[in-house]
C-alpha cells in the first residue's frame, strides 16, 4: 500500500455516499507536496491501490471465486509455434473444462509447456466473477463512486486475485495428476514383481541385438551362470552365421539340459524367437520377458560385484534368465524407477516417487518373505527393520560361518539387535534348518503357542515341513477356547493355523503364470478379427499394451477394454495380467496394432 494516502479517502469511495460532488473535490484535500502527492490523479490512484489490495485479500472472496473457476473454468494451451512439429501437436489447439481434464493431460500439458512448445493457461468464467465481486464491494449505487470502484475491482481480479488462482488451482491439478500417476505406477510396479517365478528350469537367458550380436548366459535353477557366449543370427548376417547361432544353441541347449529359453523384448527380440522356433529339439519353449532395467542393472556398481569378468551383455542375459526364475529377487537389484512401468516418472516429485516406489517394493518382499540363506543384499535390505547396512553384514555372515541353522542365529550379526530381530524374523526363512518352525512366517515369538497346539493335536514338529498338516483349520472345533488354553489371541491363533497347514505358501502362487510359447507370429501374419493370448506389459492412463507374441505390443484402449464403463484401464487389468485379445486394426506403416477386449475375458 502507500502509506502517504490517509485511510479518509479509502473510507470516502469505500461508502459510497458522496452524492454532491465528484471524488476528485474529496481527494483535492490529499494532495501534499511534502508528503510526494503532487496532484489529484496520485491521490486518487493511491487509494485505487489500497482498495485493490483490500479486495483481493478477502479470503471469502477468494474461496468463492477459486471454486468458481474450478467448477466452470477451463484449461487451454495454443502452440507458440504451429508450424513446429512435435509429440505435443493436439495441444497446438487444446482446450477442456478443468473438472473434466485426465492427470494424463495435464502431466503432458505441463511437460510441453516446460519444453517451450505451448502456452498454457486457466480460463476462467471472468463476468460471472467480476459481477459477484461488484456486489460484495458496491453496497449502493452511486453515480461519483460506482465507476471507480468498477474499475478497481477488475484490477483487483486480473492484477492479483486471478494469477494467484490460476498458479493455486494448476499446482492442484499437478499434485493430484502425479498422485494419480504414481499410483499407477505402483500398481504396475507390484504387478510386475509379483510375477510367478518358473522354477526348477535350467534357464538360456537371450538378450537380443542386431549389429554387436545377441549374448547369451545359461543359469542353473538355482541361478548361477554356467556358461555365456555371443551368437550374430540377427541382421545384417549370413547364412553360414545364422547356421553357427543355430548350432551354438542347440549345443548348449543339449549340453546343460536347457528347458526354457528367456528372450528380452528389446530390438531383435522377434529374429532371436525365429531362430529358437526353428530348433529343430521341440522340447525347448521359450517366454519374452519384460528386460525394462536390465541394460540400468548390467551397467550397475552391482552387477560388476557379481559378475566382475563379464561384460554388459554377459550380465544382462544372466539377468533376463535370473528374471524368469526369480522375477522378485532379480528385480530388487535395479532402482524401481527404471523398471519402466509408469509414465512421466521423470517429470514427478522425485522424493515423493521414490518413497512410494520403495513401499511398494516392501510390501511386495515382506509378502514374499525371503530364504535367509540364499538371498542377496539387495533383497534382504527390503525386509522390515533390516537397513542396507545390516543387510550386507547377513550376507557377509553367511559367507563367514556357513548356512543359517536357525532364525536366532541373526542376533549375531552386527548391528542387528533385538528390535530388529522382532521386525525382520517373521520374513527370513530357513529351509532345512534345527527347527521346522524356522521355514514358516510364524514369528519365533509365537513357537511356543504353535508347538503346543501341534502336540495338543498330536502332530510332530516335523508334520509342518512334511505338509501334513492340510486339514488343521478344521480339527480346531473352538478357536476361542483354544486360544485360551495356549494364551494367546483368538487373531494370533487363526493365523498360526493358516501358516501351519501352507507353509511358506508363496502368495504369487495366485498370480498369472507367464505365457511360454513355442511358435512365433509376425505382424503381417496379423488379421483383423483374430483372438489371441496376450501378456499385458504396461498400464496408462487410457488403455494398455499387451504383447501378443508380435514385435510390437498392441494398444487396447481403455473404451475396448470392458462392456461396462470404468473410469481407469485398472478397474479392468493390471501388469503380468495374461489376457485374450481380438485385433481390430494393424496399421504397418505406423507399426501400430489396436486390440479389443470386450467380450473375450469373462
Amino acid at each position: 500500500g502507500m502509506p502517504w494516502i490517509s485511510k479518509g479517502l479509502v473510507r470516502f469511495i469505500l461508502k459510497n455516499s458522496c452524492i454532491w460532488e465528484p471524488v476528485e473535490e474529496e481527494a483535492r484535500a490529499y494532495v501534499s507536496e511534502e508528503k510526494g502527492v503532487k496532484n489529484v490523479a496520485e491521490a486518487l490512484n493511491g487509494a485505487k491501490d489500497i482498495i485493490a489490495e483490500r479486495i483481493s485479500d478477502e479470503a471469502d472472496y477468494r474461496i468463492y471465486i477459486r471454486n468458481l473457476t474450478t467448477k466452470n473454468g477451463s484449461i487451454s494451451s495454443t502452440a507458440k509455434n504451429a508450424e513446429t512439429q512435435s509429440v505435443y501437436e493436439m495441444y497446438y489447439e487444446f482446450e477442456e473444462p478443468i473438472r473434466k481434464l485426465a492427470g494424463h493431460r495435464i502431466l503432458a500439458l505441463n511437460r510441453g509447456e516446460k519444453e517451450k512448445f505451448i502456452t498454457v493457461k486457466v480460463n476462467a468464467p471472468e463476468e460471472d466473477i467480476l459481477r459477484y465481486l461488484n456486489k460484495r464491494v458496491i453496497k449502493k449505487d452511486n453515480p461519483n463512486t460506482t465507476p471507480i470502484l468498477k474499475a478497481v475491482v477488475e484490477d483487483s481480479y486480473k492484477r492479483l486475485i486471478g494469477p494467484a488462482i490460476e498458479r493455486e488451482i494448476r499446482s492442484d491439478l499437478t499434485d493430484k495428476a502425479e498422485d494419480g500417476a504414481i499410483h499407477v505406477f505402483g500398481k504396475n510396479l507390484e504387478q510386475l514383481l509379483m510375477q510367478p517365478p518358473i522354477a526348477g528350469k535350467v534357464v538360456l537367458g537371450w538378450d537380443p541385438a542386431f549389429r554387436t550380436g545377441c549374448k547369451l548366459a545359461v543359469v542353473d535353477a538355482t541361478g548361477k551362470v554356467l556358461d555365456t557366449t555371443v551368437v550374430y543370427p540377427t541382421a545384417p548376417t549370413t547364412e553360414k552365421k545364422i547356421r553357427a547361432a543355430k548350432d551354438t544353441v542347440e549345443g548348449m541347449i543339449e549340453k546343460y539340459g536347457v528347458s526354457l529359453i528367456s528372450v528380452g523384448n528389446g530390438t531383435a527380440c522377434r529374429e532371436s524367437e525365429q531362430v529358437i522356433v526353428d530348433i529343430p529339439e521341440k522340447k525347448v519353449q521359450y517366454v519374452i520377458t519384460n528386460e525394462a532395467g536390465a541394460s540400468v542393472y548390467s551397467a550397475s556398481k552391482l552387477a560388476t560385484e557379481e559378475f566382475p569378468n563379464f561384460d554388459v551383455g554377459q550380465r544382462s542375459a544372466a539377468s533376463i534368465a535370473r528374471r524368469v526364475q526369480d522375477p522378485l529377487a532379480e528385480l530388487v537389484k535395479i532402482d524401481p524407477k527404471s523398471i519402466g512401468v509408469g509414465q512421466y516418472q521423470h517429470d514427478m516429485n522425485q522424493k515423493k516417487l521414490d518413497e512410494a516406489l520403495s513401499g511398494v517394493v516392501e510390501d511386495s518382499v515382506n509378502k514374499v518373505g525371503v530364504d535367509l540363506n540364499t538371498a542377496s543384499a539387495s533383497l534382504l535390505e527390503y525386509i522390515s527393520g533390516i537397513s542396507k547396512a545390516i543387510a550386507k553384514n547377513i550376507v557377509a555372515y553367511r559367507e563367514e560361518n556357513g548356512q543359517f541353522t536357525d532364525r536366532k542365529e541373526l542376533l549375531k550379526v552386527a548391528k542387528l539387535g533385538p528390535k530388529a530381530f522382532e521386525q525382520c524374523a517373521g520374513f527370513m526363512r530357513i529351509s532345512g534348518g534345527k527347527n521346522p518352525l524356522d521355514a514358516t512366517s510364524v514369528h519365533p515369538e509365537s513357537y511356543e503357542a504353535a508347538s503346543a497346539l501341534l502336540s495338543k493335536l498330536g502332530y510332530k514338529p516335523n508334520d509342518v515341513v512334511a505338509g501334513n498338516l492340510l486339514g488343521l483349520s478344521l480339527q480346531v472345533k473352538d478357536y476361542k477356547k483354544m486360544a485360551a488354553e495356549l494364551g494367546i489371541g483368538e487373531i494370533t491363533l487363526r493365523d498360526i493355523v493358516k501358516e501351519l497347514e501352507k507353509p511358506a505358501r508363496d502368495p504369487r502362487d495366485d498370480m498369472p503364470k507367464p505365457i511360454l510359447r513355442s511358435d512365433v507370429l509376425e505382424m503381417k501374419d496379423l488379421k483383423e478379427g483374430m483372438v489371441l493370448k496376450g501378456t499385458v506389459r504396461n498400464v496408462i492412463d487410457f488403455g494398455a499394451f499387451v504383447d501378443i507374441g508380435v514385435h510390437q505390443d498392441g494398444l487396447v484402449h481403455i473404451s475396448e477394454m470392458t462392456e461396462r464403463f470404468i473410469k481407469h484401464p485398472l478397474e479392468a487389468v493390471s501388469v503380468g495380467d495374461i489376457v485374450d485379445v481380438r485385433v481390430i486394426g494393424v496399421d504397418m506403416k505406423k507399426k501400430r496394432i489396436s486390440l479389443s477386449m470386450k467380450g473375450l475375458n469373462k
